[in-house]
């Protein structure tokens, strides 16, 4: 191995000293031609992965995203009716944001001709009926008052003016605070501190391995269903692909109607073979304790109603890939196994299990993966209750209920690490070919 090594650095230097303009021009080209490749896949996949890791380290809700701002409201008071009388002009300054600072705030505005004003506060000026003030720094949520008093002169009644007429107009300065350098762990000490994380997590590992598991399971039961032939077998491998291509809102509402303890088919099914004694509401209860052989068990109904959705849901993605490799199969093998006397289970064990050994780990790899990152199916039965609150849902919680975006963002950042050490560890015990 170490001299064909050789062999080959040598012949690839020996092919780059050979290499003339031509081939030169020709590698510069294919790299050029790369460069949109290479920008795209930076810009879907890895811009917003590093965006979402920066948001993870700042202390930022949703009222953050947008540019902090006063809002002035304007009151005229006592309108005048004859010369000399005195009205009143009030402004009413709010930071409405609740954790950005505007500095060096300033405020302009058009006073009606023949409007004099009695008293010009210290930080205010005017110039040919314009006032412009120096109002100073707002601190988050903080509310500012500025009132003048007016006497009316002839020249008002000329043009009869509303001071409302204009519009204020205010500026100010304020730092956005996703693009500043201000980085935190507190995201992260709050999700690691948080007395339901370790809960999460459990339940989050639990729904993707048996989820992946089952839909295994299935697809291998159909794929080997389907690898015998029977009448209709066309016609039961499309109704197989049902619960794959159906609509996620339409399947989740027809299973909803199934396990409704009122008018639900399995509840009425388990109460009528007196499995049950009373209806019970599979998707909204948390735990069921039964007794089996003397022992008591102790089963999270909602949880594994939503695990058994799933490898329903998905099993005709494994069946279709398993399928696949069985029909590359030479049918001698089945056929000598048969003609040794082989049990079904022991062409099972010897012969089909060892040809889709390889494609189950890639597809638990695959399945997992996935399901680890779904969020609409346990959305759409449970809402996260009742014992299913996986990672994604209070990624979604966190972020968009609350508001939390950096919590949110941390969140789904130990989604993604986990998702990488647990590939990571799948790989690595796979099947080498």
């Amino acid at each position: 191995l170490q001299s064909s090594n050789n062999k080959l650095f040598m012949g690839s230097k020996i092919f780059k000293k050979r290499m003339g303009p031509i081939e030169k021009q020709g590698v510069v080209q294919a790299y050029t031609m790369l460069v949109p490749t290479v920008a795209i896949v930076m810009a879907i996949v890895l811009f917003p992965l590093l965006a979402n890791f920066w948001i993870s380290f700042k202390d930022v809700t949703v009222s953050d995203l947008r540019t902090a701002e006063i809002k002035v409201s304007e009151k005229f008071q006592k309108k005048p009716k004859e010369k000399g009388d005195i009205s009143k002009i009030e402004y009413r300054f709010n930071n409405f944001s609740k954790s950005a600072n505007i500095k060096e705030v300033s405020f302009k505005d058009k006073i009606p001709i023949g409007l004099i004003i009695k008293d010009l506060p210290s930080n205010c000026n005017l110039s040919e009926n314009i006032i412009g003030c120096e109002l100073g720094n707002f601190q988050p949520k903080e509310k500012k008052k500025l009132k003048f008093e007016t006497i009316a002169e002839d020249k008002y009644f000329l043009n009869n003016e509303n001071p409302k007429d204009s519009s204020p107009i205010v500026e100010g300065k304020s730092e956005n605070r996703l693009l500043n350098l201000d980085l935190k762990i507190k995201n992260f000490e709050e999700i690691f501190t948080s007395p339901n994380f370790w809960k999460t997590i459990r339940i989050s590992f639990a729904y993707s391995l048996f989820s992946a598991i089952g839909s295994l399971t299935l697809g291998i039961l159909a794929a080997q269903l389907l690898m015998t032939t029977f009448i209709g077998r066309g016609i039961i491998r499309g109704v197989f692909l049902f619960p794959y291509i159906a609509p996620i809102i339409a399947v989740t509402i027809t299973w909803k109607i199934l396990t409704d303890p009122f008018f639900g088919t399995i509840n009425g099914i388990l109460t009528e073979l007196e499995i049950l004694n009373e209806p019970i509401s599979f998707l909204q209860v948390r735990e069921m304790t039964f007794s089996f052989v003397g022992l008591d068990f102790t089963l999270p109904v909602a949880l594994s109603f939503v695990i058994l959705f799933e490898s329903w849901r998905y099993f005709p993605l494994a069946m279709i890939f398993i399928l696949a490799r069985l029909q590359s199969v030479p049918k001698e093998l089945f056929e000598a196994a048969e003609i040794d006397g082989a049990t079904p289970f022991q062409k099972f064990r010897s012969i089909t299990w060892p040809l889709i050994l390889g494609v189950l780990f890639v597809l638990f790899l695959l399945r997992f993966i996935w399901t680890f990152n779904k969020f609409d199916d346990i959305f759409l039965l449970t809402g996260g209750a009742a014992g299913t609150k996986t990672l994604t849902v209070d990624v979604y919680e966190t972020g968009f209920n609350i508001g939390n975006l950096g919590t949110g963002a941390a969140n789904a950042v130990l989604v993604f690490l986990i998702l990488v050490f647990a590939a990571i560890f799948i790989i690595r015990f796979s099947p080498k070919e």
